[in-house]
C-alpha cells in the first residue's frame, strides 16, 4: 500500500512538472487591421495547431506548444474568400492551401517569421526572427521566464514597407490606391544565386552580405537578414514562454525592453528611419 501511494505521489509529481514547464506562445495583433497567422511545423515534430487562424486587431490567441517542438510563425495579410470558388487566399505571405489553416504548408515569400526550435542543445530554445524570406510586417518575440541562455528580445520594429527599394517592393491596387504591402529579398525578386546563397555560393566563405541584405541588417539588426546571418541573430533561452507581437508599437516595444536587462538594445524607430532615409535612393538606383 506504501509502495502504491509512493508511487501515485511520483506520477502526479511528474504530471504536474511537465505541465508547469510547458511552452506557451502568447500571438498578439497590435496592427490596425486583422491578420491571419500561419504556423509551419518542422519535419518529424510534433504538429502545432491550428496550423492557420483571424486575429483581429488588438486580440491575441495563446497556444500551448508541444515539447520539442520546431516551426515557423508569420502572418498573412489582405485575406478574403473568393465568393465564386470558395478559396482562401491573401495578399502576402500566403500559404497556398485555399484555406485558413495552412495544413503544412509553409509562407509564400516574402513575409517576416518567427522561427523555434524548443528543447534542443542543452536544452535550450533557439529562436530568431528572419528576413531571409523578405519582410511584410513588423514582428517582436519577447521572452516571459526563462532560467536559462540571454533570454533577450528579438525582432524588427520598423515597417520597412514604404521605404523599401522600388525593385523589392510588392503593391497592391492600382493608380494613387497603390500601397506597398511587402518588401521581396533580393533572392526572391531576382533570382540570383549570390544573392541566394545557392551553388557556387552555399557556405559562409563565399556568401556575403549584399548592399539589400544590409538595407534590412542596419534597419533591424536583431533580424536574420541573410542565409548566414548566424552570429547576431540567433538567441537562446530555457524553459521560458514566448510572446510574438505583430506590428508592435515603438513605445509598447521599448517598454518591455526596458524591463529587461540586455545589452544590446534593439533600434530605436528615429534612428532606424534616419538610416533609411540616408540610404532609400542608392538602393532603388541599384539593379
Amino acid at each position: 500500500m506504501d509502495r502504491l501511494l509512493f508511487l501515485s505521489i511520483i506520477v502526479f509529481t511528474l504530471s504536474f512538472s511537465s505541465e508547469v514547464e510547458s511552452t506557451t506562445f502568447k500571438i498578439v495583433n497590435k496592427c490596425r487591421r486583422t491578420i491571419w497567422p500561419g504556423i509551419l511545423t518542422g519535419a518529424d515534430r510534433p504538429i502545432l495547431y491550428p496550423t492557420g487562424f483571424v486575429l483581429k486587431s488588438g486580440k491575441s490567441k495563446t497556444l500551448t506548444v508541444p515539447d520539442s517542438w520546431s516551426g515557423r510563425i508569420w502572418a498573412r495579410t489582405h485575406c478574403s474568400n473568393d465568393p465564386s470558388t470558395g478559396k482562401f487566399t491573401c495578399g502576402t505571405a500566403d500559404c497556398g492551401s485555399g484555406k485558413l489553416q495552412c495544413a503544412g504548408s509553409g509562407a509564400i515569400p516574402p513575409a517576416t517569421l518567427a522561427e523555434f526550435t524548443l528543447n534542443g542543445d542543452q536544452g535550450l530554445d533557439f529562436y530568431d526572427v528572419s528576413l531571409v524570406d523578405g519582410y511584410n510586417l513588423p514582428m517582436l518575440i519577447v521572452t516571459r521566464g526563462g532560467t536559462r541562455g540571454g533570454c533577450s528580445s528579438t525582432g524588427c520594429l520598423v515597417d520597412l514597407n514604404g521605404a523599401c527599394p522600388r525593385e523589392l517592393t510588392v503593391a497592391r491596387g492600382n493608380g494613387s490606391r497603390s500601397e506597398s504591402v511587402a518588401c521581396k529579398s533580393a533572392c526572391e525578386a531576382f533570382g540570383d544565386p549570390m544573392y541566394c546563397c545557392s551553388e557556387a555560393f552555399n557556405t559562409p566563405d563565399t556568401c556575403h552580405p549584399s548592399v539589400y541584405s544590409e538595407f534590412f541588417k542596419h534597419a533591424c539588426p536583431r533580424a536574420y537578414s541573410y542565409a548566414y546571418d548566424d552570429t547576431t541573430s540567433t538567441f537562446t533561452c530555457a524553459s521560458a514562454d514566448y510572446v510574438i507581437i505583430f506590428c508592435p508599437l515603438p513605445y509598447t516595444s521599448m517598454k518591455m525592453l526596458g524591463a529587461r536587462t540586455d545589452e544590446a538594445k534593439l533600434p530605436l524607430v528615429n534612428k532606424t528611419m534616419m538610416y533609411i532615409g540616408r540610404h532609400h535612393t542608392s538602393l532603388s538606383s541599384r539593379g
